[in-house]
């Protein structure tokens, strides 16, 4: 088929929704160049490297997308555009923008989508999400105090438009910037440019990271529309009527450019993600507090805080006011929890740590640097997490040497690992002393994933012992990649925490079990099988700690290990099948559930089952089965216990007993 070039450019950027990624501007090296043609409104695309002389081709309706080219340095803009508007994105669909009254001077704009609104494994849970907004009015000007995602920004601008107190703002406040975000300013930017009510330009506080980031992706003709102002910690604002906002550094490798403002007018401290959680309700502020919302906290903490603990311990003490603070989105326990929390954690990696070194093109390789993240965590054991796009050769090497083992994750840019990892990688072969660590491989790529097969290969010539397969994701992760993620993180941890246990039995005597241990181990529980599903994501254990709790509504108690493969699958709200097996009946299912599996690997292997209406699987040969949804969780040492009610059930063997799980100590299965 013959198709008509119509242009050839040197890139610096493009729109990743040309290859079914999400629309955001990503920075591409000027050695690569694409060939684009139409023809009966079809797209045909055609990048090709002009150092190595690769070439990568895609087609698109184009209907499906608006396609930007933007040449290298003096090249003009290229755009080619659909004839029809693009129907709004499922994420537009289902957000929404709620303007609050929160103080007398200050205004909220909560962004709010109920249902999932990305895949990253900090959106777990599933309860939604709010991107909050602020608006502080003082004598002096009006600051607008961050700015949300993407998804959010028709919405906010919208809303936006129609706040009176938009006709008088003077700063623009970024606590956090990332790509997602840089369309929701570009808008802004283009809302202020049509006002005549603005004495442009206007001033932008921000940190040096977010005003690096803000420099290159605002487009040219927005360029006098701000004025970008780096904050140094401690730097003030002065809005008049006490409203001396304080600003406050707050780095971590996740947020580098992480920044808090503090009004000491109202008291309340602007965080942005550093204390918050995924959830959205009805009601705009944390009514119900730890009761209503502690999970969430929690979660988003394990997920987000828990894996760069030495940083967050370092920035709560720059902020003395945080046990003190109760605002719009944050109880006041949350503060003092989180300082708790943190201690947790710090004493978790003086026993034993494992170091996540990455680098991230466009997030994919960093949604699985949270998963493996979590993993390690959830199985007890201190986890450290460095971005070496901002980290120095020393900093890895410190890492590294403190750790019991680490992970190293890459994106492959162009055939190749990108610089900092290049750089990271040197570090660990070069220091003999590391060899003797566990390790693991991870990476993100849309063609070919060379970086991936290539630090591989180098760790193993260099003698490392690997403690889980390497993980390949190409382009988004699904459900079923982020658990291979965590469970490798497990995986890791649990074989760190073997050889811990190894060292301290060689240095000490053989002790018998305790007569509490003993005593405990004659506590006798139904041996049952928990299956769960999500998404493509599917896992299942043995389970004997099983208990009926309540009559109406018919309910169970279940206590499931940290550190299990399933227990991410039966988080609140969660669904699962619980399987009782018989008497006499249970042999095969044991064997097979028993054994060890590699991460992600199914686990019902050659046992008859069928999928249950919630998408756990019930095994034939159980003589009853239970379909039960997760409504709460308590945290109890080791495990977890979950209260879980049933939704429905059937008896399939009235004539078999239950089997009975005996043991004779308190301190295993």
């Amino acid at each position: 088929m013959a198709t008509a070039p119509v242009c050839t450019v040197g890139l610096t950027s493009f729109s990743r929704s040309a290859f079914g990624w999400r629309n955001a501007e990503v920075p591409l090296p000027n050695f690569f160049h694409m060939n684009v043609a139409l023809e009966n409104k079809i797209c045909y695309l055609e990048l090709r490297n002009d150092c190595c002389g690769r070439r990568w081709s895609e087609k698109q309706h184009i209907s499906s997308f608006k396609f930007a080219t933007q040449a290298s340095q003096k090249a003009s803009n290229t755009v080619i555009t659909s004839a029809d508007q693009s129907p709004p994105s499922k994420e537009e669909q289902d957000c929404l923008v709620r303007v609050v009254n929160i103080t007398k001077d200050t205004l909220g704009l909560r962004s709010c989508s109920y249902e999932r609104l990305k895949f990253e494994v900090e959106y777990g849970l599933k309860r939604g999400t709010t991107d909050n907004s602020y608006i502080i009015k003082g004598p002096m000007g009006v600051a607008l105090i961050d700015i949300p995602d993407q998804a959010f920004t028709k919405e906010y601008i919208r809303n936006l438009k129609n706040t009176k107190d938009i006709n008088l703002l003077k700063y623009i406040v970024i606590g956090h910037l990332s790509p997602k975000r840089i369309n929701s300013m570009i808008a802004l930017g283009e809302l202020l440019q049509q006002k005549s009510t603005f004495a442009l330009p206007l001033d932008v506080y921000c940190s040096n990271p977010a005003a690096q980031l803000l420099s290159v992706s605002i487009p040219e003709k927005l360029k006098d529309i701000f004025s970008i102002k780096i904050v140094r910690s401690g730097d003030k604002l002065d809005l008049g009527g006490d409203h001396m906002l304080q600003f406050i550094l707050t780095p971590t490798p996740r947020w580098p450019d992480g920044m808090c403002t503090y009004d000491p007018a109202t008291q309340l401290i602007f965080t942005h993600k550093f204390f918050s959680a995924h959830v959205c309700t009805d009601n705009d502020f944390d009514v119900g507090g730890w009761e209503a919302y502690g999970e969430d906290w929690r979660f988003f903490y394990d997920c987000m805080l828990s894996p760069v603990a030495r940083q967050v311990d370092a920035i709560l003490q720059k902020l003395p006011i945080v046990p003190q603070f109760a605002k719009p989105s944050y109880a006041g326990r949350i503060g003092i929890d989180v300082v708790k929390w943190t201690k947790q954690r710090l004493n978790k990696t003086d026993e034993a740590t494992i170091g996540v070194i990455y680098a991230s093109a466009y997030g994919n390789t960093t949604a699985l640097a949270q998963a493996i993240s979590r993993g390690i965590s959830k199985a007890g054991i201190g986890v450290e997490t460095l971005n070496c796009e901002h980290s120095t050769n020393e900093e890895i090497s410190s890492l590294v040497r403190r750790c019991n083992g680490f992970v190293i994750g890459s994106p492959t840019l162009a055939g190749h690992m990108p610089t900092p990892i290049q750089n990271a990688l040197g570090v660990i072969l070069n220091d003999n002393e590391l060899r003797t660590k566990l390790c693991g491989v991870f990476g993100s790529f849309g063609w070919s994933g060379e970086a991936v097969d290539e630090i591989e290969r180098r760790l193993k010539d260099g003698g490392f012992s690997f403690s889980f397969p390497t993980i390949r994701c190409k382009f988004k992760p699904t459900e079923a990649m982020l658990q291979i993620c965590e469970e490798s993180g497990t995986d890791i941890a649990l074989a760190v925490r073997k050889s811990k246990l190894k060292q301290r039995r060689d240095t000490s005597q053989f002790v018998m079990a305790s007569c509490v241990e003993q005593a405990v181990g004659r506590v006798v529980g139904s041996l049952c099988v928990v299956s769960a599903r999500n998404g493509d994501a599917e896992s299942a254990m043995l389970a004997s700690w099983v208990s009926q709790a309540t009559f109406v509504p018919p309910g169970i108690t279940l206590a499931v290990a940290k550190d299990r493969a399933v227990e991410s699958l039966i988080l609140p709200g969660g669904k699962f099948v619980l399987n009782v097996l018989g008497e006499g009946k249970s042999s095969a299912t044991m064997k097979q559930l028993l054994k060890p599996y590699k991460p992600g690997e199914p686990r019902f292997g050659g046992l008859q089952t069928k999928e249950a209406s919630n998408g756990g699987r019930v095994l034939l040969d159980a003589i009853s089965w239970m379909e039960c949804t997760v409504q709460s969780r308590m945290e109890t040492g080791d495990h977890w216990v979950l209260y879980a009610t049933v939704d429905d059930g059937q008896l399939q063997d009235d004539k078999t007993l239950t089997a009975i799980h005996y043991r004779k100590t308190g301190t295993y299965y």
